[in-house]
């Protein structure tokens, strides 16, 4: 009688195990003796998983009785493993396309380039500015002049960008895209 005595973290434990009439030690297996009609390697997987087939394989034919049923190491008769397979779906002809549209919500502009997709050539783009003489402007030069400022320095505000009204272009195909108005 052949038995290992094992120690856990100072536990004195002893395992034994009995095969057949003999002794022996856990995890060392022994086959059975005689001949086995039991299948030695699993199903591939393509025979599991069926690819590329629309209906399951069947398992392949074991050796044995023609009943269908293998017999087992003890002898007695036993049905084969079944192997289960997912139906691959069937393409739809009546199928509804579906088609995702996305709204693009309103932009704010102001005196300062926005990040934007053009909606003339639907590219991503930073627009490029340009000032317009706006109600502001010809408000500030009418409040200059009335001030006494006629030598020609009630046209200032025509050359102050912070006066003027703002246009927003694309830099790809030039389209304007909105307006900032001061007043």
């Amino acid at each position: 009688m052949e038995c290992e005595n094992m120690s856990l973290k100072s536990f004195p434990v002893s395992f034994c195990a009995f095969n057949g009439g003999k002794m022996s030690v856990p995890g060392s297996y022994q086959a059975a003796a005689g001949p086995s009609s039991v299948p030695t390697a699993p199903p591939s997987y393509e025979e599991t998983v069926a690819v590329n087939s629309y209906y399951p394989t069947p398992p392949a034919p074991t050796p044995g009785p023609n009943t269908g049923l293998m017999t087992g190491p003890d002898g007695k008769g036993m049905n084969p493993p079944a192997y289960y397979t997912q139906p691959v779906p069937v393409p739809n002809a009546n199928a509804i396309a579906v088609q995702t549209v996305y709204v693009q919500q309103p932009v704010s502009f102001y005196d300062r380039p926005v990040q934007m997709c053009c909606p003339s050539c639907n590219k991503m783009i930073v627009t490029q500015l340009s000032y317009n003489a706006g109600a502001l402007t010809w408000l500030s030069c009418g409040s200059l002049c009335l001030l006494g400022c006629i030598a020609g320095c009630c046209f200032i505000p025509f050359c102050v960008d912070a006066l003027q009204d703002v246009d927003h272009h694309c830099p790809n195909c030039k389209a304007l895209l909105g307006t900032y108005k001061r007043l």
